[in-house]
């Protein structure tokens, strides 16, 4: 019995961990990797695309999780604030829709018209940007900055957007905005990465 108890525990181990992605994921100053996912018009679209963008606000979020229910009318006001200079947003949702339906690529496209994106909604298939990015949670903030005139992007902030994901009115510290003030002014963010607060992204089981 004694000798059966640690092989139990090594297979109840190997059960939980193929349910669990491993995230080491990108740290501030990281290049990072561009992409090429489906928008919710069904076009591709990359990094690259926007040759006048001087970085983007890429936000991993999804249409079921409260958190993120929560922050979209500031995720809209990032892109409204930002885009003009510079810096548009970047949706992307990595939720498996096998265990999160609401999810579903056609309510994807149902949420983006509904609620009138002016910003990309993309669909993270596979799961490798996400996973690639270390993303863990919905929504999950990272703000890239290009290098030079080519198609490199620099991480430059990494987290949540602000520190009241319950009601926006009782916001004391914009992250996002913080960081984006020193971004602009071509300094490096004070505060580089927080903690994100959110739903854990639904993996797809192995």
């Amino acid at each position: 019995m004694k000798k059966l108890v640690p092989f139990l525990a090594a297979c109840l181990l190997l059960v939980l961990s193929s349910y669990v992605r491993p995230m080491a994921g990108y740290q501030v100053g990281d290049k990072a990797a561009d992409f090429k996912l489906k928008n919710v018009d069904g076009k591709l679209v990359s990094l690259a695309d926007n040759k006048t963008a001087k970085g983007y606000i890429v936000v991993f979020t999804c249409n079921t999780c409260p958190y993120a229910q929560a922050y979209e009318s500031r995720i809209i006001a990032l892109h409204q604030k930002y885009a003009s200079q510079g810096y548009p947003v970047v949706a992307i949702n990595p939720n498996d829709p096998a265990l999160a339906p609401g999810d579903s690529f056609a309510a994807m496209q149902a949420q983006a018209k509904s609620k009138k994106y002016p910003f990309p909604y993309l669909l993270d298939e596979t799961q490798q940007v996400a996973q690639s990015y270390g993303a863990t949670r919905t929504p999950h903030l990272y703000v890239l900055t290009r290098q030079g005139t080519g198609n490199e992007f620099k991480v430059s902030y990494i987290g949540a957007i602000d520190d009241n994901s319950e009601d926006a009115t009782r916001v004391k510290t914009k992250y996002v905005e913080n960081a984006m003030t020193e971004i602009l002014a071509g300094k490096p963010a004070t505060t580089g990465s927080t903690k994100a607060i959110g739903c854990s992204i639904k993996w797809r089981k192995a």
